[in-house]
Formats: C-alpha cells, sequence, structure tokens
C-alpha cells in the first residue's frame, strides 16, 4: 500500500475534478453513465493532472433530483455499478494515485428511503415520523401548510399525507423537492445514523466527503412563518446556518480524523457546501475542529470585474486561505464559467464554424474569460475544484428541449427557471457517431440515446479533438496543472511551509487599471487583463504560460499569463 510523504495532509492543496456520474461515460450502452465509465476513463483523468475525483450522488435513488434523493445510502444505484464496482474504482483510483470523495447528503433523503416509508405508515407522534418533520397542518381542517417555508426548488416547502387509515393526515417538510424531506436533526437517532454512514464510506477507502447543504440541517424547533425572507436567500434564518450545526461538525471532525493519515488515502477530508450571503455567515464553518474544508464561491458570485473580483479573493484569503476553503469557478448547479463570464444564455457561441481557437481574433468572450479565469484558478493559493468539462471549455446548453429537462425547479417552478440541465449534459468524448463517444459504440444497432441529449454541434469540444489540439482547453488544463504541480510557488507554496504560516499567501502587485496582479514566491507572477486594450506584462524573466496569444511585451484583453518573476 502506498504511503503519505507530505507532512501537511493532501487536501490542502489538491486539485479534485467533480463528476456527475450519470454524464460522464457510460460504459453498459443505456445511455447512464456509471461507474464502470468513469473507471474507464481514469487514465484520461490521470493525464489531466488532477489528484482526487469527487463523485456526486451515486446511490440507489428515484432521481426526483438527480439523485440527490437517496433511497440508500450504502449502496450503489445499479443503474450505475455496484458496491463491488466502486471498492475496484478506488483501488484503480489509488494506483495512480488519485483519491476518490464521496458526496453525503444529510439533509434529506429520498420519500422512497425506508425510514420515510415506515413513516408515513405509522401514526403521527411515532418514533418513524420522529426521524423527519412532520407537523399537523393550519386551519379548521388542517388543510394549509404548518407555516410559509417556501421551497428552494419553488413551491411550498410542506406537501400533507395520506394517513394509514386513508384520511388527509399531517404535512412533512421538504426544503427542496417534495420527493426530498427533510431528516429531523434534533433527534439523535438521525445523528447516529449518519455517523454509521460515514464510517461505512470511509472504511471502504473513501478520502474524504463532500458534504450537500451543509448550511442546512438543523431548523428552528418552533418552525414560525418568515418575513421578507426567500428559501434561495443565503443568509442565517430559521432553516440555514444555524448555530447548531458546528457542534454536528466537530463530531465529524473526530471520526474523520480516526482514520489512519499515513497510508493512501492519508488524512481524510470533509469538504461542505456553504452557501452564504457574507464573509461574517462564512466564518464559523471555518473554527479549526470543525469540517475541515468549506467551499469558497466568492469566485463564482463574482462578475467579470477586476476590483470585484480581487475583492472577493482578499477577502477569502485574509478568512482562512484556499487551502480551508477550496476555489472553483463552476459546479454542477451553476451555469458553465465559458456562458457565465460571457453574460449570455449559453448555446453554440461559434456558430459553424468549429471549436474556437484561442488564436482566433475573434474568440468570443466567453472563451476567453473562461481560460483566463482558469489560470487565475490555479494560480490561488491552496486547494481548486473543477467540474467535469470545465476543461474542455463546455458551454451551457440552453436548447435542451422542455420534454427532455429533468431538474426539478423547471418543473416546479412552471417552467419559467430553465433549471440546472444545460451544466449536466453527457460529456463529448469523440467528435463524432453515437453520443460522441459518451457510450459505447452501438454498431448496426440505433443504440440508446444518453439520458440528456447532447447538442449537434458537441463533437467540436470533444476530448478526441482537443487531446490533438496544442491550443485547446484540454491542453491548457493539462500544462497549468503540470506546472501548479511542479513550481514551488503554486498550490499550498513552499514560502507558507517554509514560513510556517498558518495559511499559504500572496502578495498583490500595482498594475493598470482593469488588471489583476499578484505575486507568489518564490519567483512566480500572475497577470490578468480584465480591460478593454492591451497592457505591458509586468517585469519577469519569461512567460511560463498564457491563456491566449502574448506578443511584444502586450497582454491582451480578457488574457491571462502566469510569469517567471
Amino acid at each position: 500500500m502506498s504511503t503519505v510523504t507530505s507532512t501537511r495532509p493532501w487536501w490542502q492543496e489538491a486539485v479534485v475534478y467533480e463528476v456527475y456520474p450519470r454524464s460522464f461515460a457510460d460504459a453498459d450502452g443505456d445511455g447512464i453513465g456509471d461507474l464502470d465509465g468513469l473507471r474507464r476513463r481514469l487514465p484520461y483523468l490521470a493525464d489531466l493532472g488532477v489528484d482526487a475525483i469527487w463523485l456526486t450522488p451515486f446511490y440507489p435513488s428515484p432521481l426526483a433530483d438527480g439523485g440527490y434523493d437517496v433511497a440508500d445510502y450504502r449502496d450503489v444505484d445499479p443503474r450505475l455499478g455496484s458496491l463491488a464496482g466502486f471498492d475496484e474504482l478506488v483501488a484503480e483510483a489509488a494506483e495512480r494515485g488519485l483519491r476518490v470523495i464521496v458526496d453525503l447528503v444529510p439533509n434529506h433523503c429520498s420519500s422512497e428511503h425506508p425510514y420515510f416509508e415506515a413513516a408515513l405508515a405509522a401514526a403521527p407522534g411515532s418514533p418513524e415520523r420522529e426521524m423527519f418533520l412532520f407537523r399537523d397542518g393550519r386551519g379548521p381542517d388542517g388543510d394549509e401548510p404548518p407555516n410559509n417555508w417556501q421551497s428552494v426548488f419553488h413551491g411550498p416547502a410542506w406537501t400533507r399525507v395520506t394517513e394509514p387509515d386513508g384520511r388527509p393526515g399531517q404535512w412533512y417538510l421538504h426544503l427542496f423537492d417534495a420527493g426530498q424531506p427533510d431528516w429531523n436533526w434534533r433527534n439523535p437517532a438521525v445523528n447516529s445514523y449518519f455517523e454509521d454512514i460515514i464510517r461505512f464510506w470511509l472504511g471502504r477507502r473513501a478520502a474524504g466527503l463532500r458534504i450537500d447543504v451543509a448550511h442546512g440541517l438543523f431548523k428552528d424547533p418552533q418552525l414560525a412563518d418568515l418575513s421578507g425572507l426567500a428559501a434561495e436567500d443565503h443568509a442565517p434564518s430559521a432553516y440555514f446556518h444555524r448555530a447548531e450545526l458546528h457542534e454536528l461538525y466537530r463530531l465529524w471532525r473526530v471520526i474523520l480524523d480516526s482514520f489512519e493519515p499515513d497510508e493512501f488515502p492519508g488524512a481524510r477530508t470533509a469538504v461542505g457546501e456553504v452557501w452564504y450571503d457574507s464573509p461574517a455567515t462564512l466564518k464559523p464553518y471555518l473554527d479549526a475542529t470543525g469540517l475541515p474544508q468549506v467551499f469558497n464561491f466568492n469566485l463564482i458570485m463574482s462578475r467579470w470585474d477586476a476590483a470585484e473580483l480581487r475583492q472577493a479573493i482578499e477577502v477569502m484569503d485574509t478568512l482562512a486561505g484556499g487551502d480551508r476553503a477550496p476555489w472553483v469557478i463552476g459546479n454542477h448547479d451553476v451555469a458553465r464559467p465559458v456562458t457565465r463570464y460571457a453574460g449570455g444564455q449559453g448555446g453554440q457561441p461559434n456558430g459553424a464554424a468549429g471549436l474556437p481557437r484561442i488564436g482566433d481574433p475573434e474568440l468570443p468572450a466567453g472563451f476567453r474569460r473562461a481560460r483566463a479565469a482558469a489560470l487565475l484558478l490555479l494560480a490561488l493559493p491552496g486547494s481548486a475544484y473543477i467540474y467535469q468539462g470545465e476543461e474542455l471549455g463546455l458551454p451551457e446548453v440552453v436548447e435542451l428541449p422542455d420534454e427532455a429537462r429533468q431538474d426539478p425547479t423547471f418543473r416546479r417552478s412552471g417552467g419559467t427557471v430553465p433549471g440546472r440541465d444545460g451544466c449536466r449534459v453527457p460529456l463529448p468524448w469523440t467528435s463524432g457517431g453515437h453520443s460522441f463517444g459518451f457510450s459505447p459504440d452501438p454498431g448496426d444497432h440505433p443504440g440508446t440515446p444518453p439520458w440528456l441529449p447532447q447538442p449537434s454541434y458537441w463533437g467540436q469540444y470533444s476530448v478526441a479533438r482537443q487531446l490533438a489540439d496544442p491550443d485547446s482547453f484540454f491542453t491548457l488544463y493539462r500544462d497549468a496543472l503540470r506546472l501548479r504541480r511542479s513550481h514551488p510557488a503554486l498550490g499550498y507554496g513552499e514560502a507558507a511551509d517554509l514560513s510556517g504560516a498558518s495559511g499559504p499567501r500572496m502578495t498583490w502587485l500595482d498594475g493598470p487599471a482593469g488588471t489583476l496582479v499578484f505575486r507568489r514566491d518564490p519567483g512566480f507572477v500572475f497577470a490578468a487583463n480584465l480591460g478593454q486594450g492591451a497592457v505591458p506584462l509586468p517585469p519577469h524573466r519569461q512567460v511560463l504560460l498564457a491563456s491566449g496569444p502574448v506578443e511584444d511585451g502586450k497582454l491582451p484583453p480578457d488574457t491571462a499569463a502566469w510569469l517567471a518573476g
């Protein structure tokens, strides 16, 4: 078994690749990505140069919300594989130096979870119902919800049940879809249940956990009506950012730290999905005895503006550093960077002209900015996460037909909100053929289409085309990750190690208006031009890597460069 030689936890500077399993690679031809498809593509991820893989839920699920409605927390959905297949994936990933992080969904489960089905069959006030948040309705016949809370996915956060005797009965809380009842975290039995789940996956050599809705879980016991607050707001409320969370996470940290850190996969981590309205709201999650890491969504929430991005970076670097709060520019819940940074709505950004190339003077702004953002992401101190397809420059797919959309947000909003399906379209591996290589070639048979339809131009962004292109998105990411691994200033940073600092740091340098320029010792300078015209590069010895052409010592608009300083 491999041993860990670093004195620091691996997760403090890891680059983690998020895999949405149903959309990554399909091995059995049913149109749904699976664990075996991922296992066969591990060489691709190793070549890209990431350190770990985060798997979004692969558990048995009726798919009311893309697998985040879990029916069994200790098994694999048979459409995606088996427990034995998971173990094989972890073992083969370890052979390539890749760790595997699994998604834990503690705020809610599936309405088909055996515990919830038992609660439906039991009487009000029973131990089975105390696992969830059942309440009597208001009004003379109890036909109004217990309070005015709204679902994050639109509509009421309560659904009424039919009691075992056939009469209309109590209501249960679901902050998300009706198929996702919320657990009652004030019941110690819920805590014990999840402690067992955590030990189960860490015992199978999972390197860590991504905690879904980590700012949720506990609800105000009074369940009082809210005034002037929407469910999607990220401020402290009756159901988000409750103080009780931090004692729970201290208990989970004890479990994480109980696993042997000196053998692969090393010290176990957990990274919380915590959406927040201000740094003050995020700060309690960064207590040294709590979760090892909490996602830093500052870059996702920032516009393509130098002053706004700098402030977002400065705030987080001062608060925690990227080792405790990893940097991200995208994930499975937000529009893809190419589209988001362009301020557009997705689709095919370059018409019929093919995959945009960085030397093309007509390269759309979204592509230029996403490439520059990638170099910014990977130059910042600490850890970073990449969502599958970012390394291919995939745009958001907005032309999905209504009947193909599966995100409950689309359904519950009456179609007024498109939802998140556009960033979850299965990856293109080849430039043509059935499903662009996502599923095996069906030969003379028509083959099963992917679970979400791929646009006709998808092959222009395929892995096969980009592997052969020295100017491709993939090549940029691979080159950046190789430099990041070898350069002493990048990742956690050699200077931070030598100084014994509590976290890695960076030094901002003066630059022209509309630029971001910082130094990391020893000998690294980052420069990005977010302005309208070309600007001089800062003093440097060599251009190590650039997101676009750099000529005559000038940095064009929407371009970033890594420099030897």
